[in-house]
């Protein structure tokens, strides 16, 4: 007899200011924050596991002085960049199922999507889709791409560039909006950073270089 799934369900709603032009798009966080067992150096906000590496990154960026534990001052501090930078959040996956209780996107099944292009055209001021990941099964391009597919108004993703990261654009009732497929902010790709012969030269050069400072370069260009 099969065993229950874990129903996933996402903890934290879109965060999409009224200035948005920005919006960054990942899939769940950690099932803890569905289950409220969090962990010491967690935030309770949208990309705030103490694993994950996104506002690891954007405080190094920016100089921020973020602090990295659960409290309210640590959410007001993530809300308030992001108002500032005109920047939202809003992941493509609304639940899953899960067989097994981890992170991995491979994990998720029976997968419910938010309505992205119904979300898009709420908020007309966001011009480009920063997404956490590519377009490898169960990621954040890989299920937009779904999403339109399904949508069955006959969208075109077009290539703008396919080197990392890969750039797209589509036209939503006559909006250009490009999508921008981020190297993963978590531990998991680092394997693929360390594999890239950019980020090999760069190391060969500078041995302290590591791969947060790979996705720094990268991320500065769109943030």
């Amino acid at each position: 007899m099969q065993s229950e799934l874990f129903h996933h369900i996402h903890p934290y709603g879109p965060f999409i200011p009224e200035n948005a032009t920005k919006l960054i798009v990942g899939t769940l966080p950690p099932p803890r924050f569905t289950t409220g067992d969090l962990k010491e150096g967690d935030v309770d906000f949208c990309y705030g596991s103490r694993d994950g590496m996104l506002w690891v990154i954007l405080d190094k960026l920016f100089d921020l002085n973020l602090t990295f534990e659960n409290t309210a001052r640590a959410i007001e501090q993530r809300e308030q960049f992001l108002i500032k930078r005109g920047i939202g959040i809003c992941d493509m996956v609304e639940s899953s199922r899960r067989a097994k209780i981890d992170a991995s996107d491979l994990g998720m099944q029976q997968v419910e999507m938010r309505n992205m292009l119904e979300i898009l055209r709420t908020h007309p001021k966001i011009e480009t889709l920063l997404f956490t990941g590519g377009n490898s099964k169960n990621g954040p391009e890989y299920f937009f791409r779904r999403h339109l597919k399904e949508s069955g108004e006959n969208f075109n993703l077009k290539v703008i560039s396919n080197e990392i990261p890969r750039i797209h654009q589509f036209v939503l009732d006559g909006r250009l909006i490009n999508t921008v497929s981020l190297i993963a902010p978590s531990g998991s790709a680092n394997r693929a950073i360390g594999s890239l012969d950019h980020y090999k030269k760069m190391k060969i050069k500078d041995p302290e270089f590591n791969t947060i400072d790979f996705r720094i370069l990268q991320y500065k260009g769109y943030f």
